[in-house]
């Protein structure tokens, strides 16, 4: 409502002769017009005021807000540089005890864990059985043995008619000895040739005789008569050191051959520890390199050194399927066994190989490092504000990195920044974890 509407207002009763003296009167119509002068000065003060307030709510909101980021401090003290990878235990020396001879093998009454001294009878290997013969076979082998037969009598009838032909040749021979010089000297050579020649053909006689009987015990055997197996004599299989034992392949008595498994003997108090590395890591490992094991079921870690890296690699699938170059490591434990009595071989663990370490280095958390202009970089938080600092790296720990120059120790930078966090922006700092 204006001013003049107001006036108006208060004076409702007052007719065009009212107005026509307010008109001629000078302080009415000075008093009307200063009314009037109010009037518009406040409108524009108040359209003034929504103005300013528009524009400050416009430049409030356009106003950028602060990004907020995890906030860490650099800090002094230990960084450790190591390879953490799964391993197996085993013992350091193992045997396998295999079969010396083909036969039939003794039941085996050790168990896994059993004490066994070098030289222990561990089994016993008996000669084996004949095989079964088939149908033909044993057809043949009969007949062989007939022949066989029939040859023996032939060769005692050829011994019996040698018999005789000897006693009658020596009988000759007595003869012509007791006619002496009556009788002429080549009847007494010829009556002593032939009683030798008899004795001759008797011996050899005898000789065929065996021969044939041989033959006919050959036969018997083949055809399984009278064999006889021979459990009385056996190979003693025996531990080849002291230990235990680790594993029992055959058990049960039965026909073995030779070669064949039976047993694993070793020592369980002298284990080592063998770890698949990458083969990008195991080139950093050399031997000596100190290593700590851990989870292994014990409540305080036990130590290790790396004592030999096998110069040849393997391939062998990832848990994503994806083939990698791995290479064995072996590992030795230093503490002693009355640390680890449980520990047994082929027990799972975890390795720690330390391949650098420091007790006094200026380091950051490894999400604070991010690449810049070909160098390495950090956001510096100073009152709020990010400020781009460039460091120079060393060493890198498994949460935290070295930083050789570039920040001292106890300084806010922010730890995994993003891409909002721009040199100079604003920055909302929350706490991280200095890990």
């Amino acid at each position: 409502m204006s001013v003049d509407a107001a006036a108006n207002l208060e004076t409702p009763g007052a007719s065009g002769a009212d107005g026509l003296a307010i008109a001629r009167d000078p302080t009415r119509r000075r008093g009307r017009e200063r009314r009037r002068g109010l009037a518009r000065l406040a409108r524009r003060i108040l359209l003034g005021a929504i103005l300013v307030g528009a524009t400050a709510a416009v430049l409030l909101a356009l106003r950028p807000r602060p990004v907020p980021v995890d906030v860490a401090r650099t800090r002094r003290g230990p960084l450790v540089v190591a390879v953490e990878e799964s391993g197996k235990t085993r013992v350091k020396d193992r045997y396998i005890v295999s079969a010396p001879a083909a036969g039939s093998l003794s039941r085996v009454m050790l168990e896994p864990g059993d004490a066994v001294l070098e030289g222990d009878t561990l089994a016993e290997i008996a000669p084996a059985l004949a095989p079964l013969l088939d149908q033909r076979t044993r057809a043949e082998s009969q007949a062989r043995l007939g022949a066989a037969a029939s040859a023996l009598d032939q060769a005692r009838a050829h011994t019996a008619r040698a018999a005789l032909a000897a006693a009658l040749a020596d009988k000759e021979l007595a003869r012509a000895q007791r006619l002496g010089n009556a009788l002429p000297r080549q009847a007494a050579d010829s009556a002593e040739f032939e009683a030798r020649m008899r004795a001759e053909e008797l011996a050899s006689a005898r000789f065929a005789e065996k021969v044939a009987g041989e033959q006919v015990r050959l036969a018997r055997v083949t055809l399984g008569e009278g064999s006889n197996p021979a459990r009385d004599r056996h190979v003693d299989v025996r531990a080849p050191a002291s230990g235990r034992v680790l594993r029992v392949f055959q058990k049960s008595a039965g026909v073995v051959a030779a070669g064949v498994p039976l047993l694993e003997v070793g020592n369980p108090s002298v284990l080592e520890i063998e770890v698949d590395l990458l083969t990008t890591a195991a080139v950093q490992v050399k031997p000596g390199t100190p290593v700590v094991i851990e989870g292994w079921g014990g409540d305080t870690p036990l130590a290790g050194r790396v004592r030999r890296v096998e110069p040849s690699g393997f391939t062998k699938p990832s848990a994503l399927g994806v083939d990698e170059q791995r290479v064995n490591v072996v590992i030795a434990l230093t503490d002693p066994p009355a640390r680890w009595p449980t520990l047994g071989d082929g027990y799972r663990v975890e390795t720690r190989l330390v391949l650098w370490e420091a007790r006094d280095v200026v380091k950051a958390p490894q999400g604070a490092i991010f690449r810049h202009d070909g160098g390495w970089a950090v956001f510096r938080v100073d009152n709020d504000r990010a400020t781009l600092v460039p460091v120079q790296l060393g060493h890198r720990g498994d949460t935290e990195v070295e930083l050789l120059s570039g920040l001292p120790a106890d300084v806010p930078v922010a730890v995994h920044p993003g891409d909002r966090v721009k040199p100079g922006a604003r920055v909302a700092p929350v706490a991280a974890d200095p890990r």
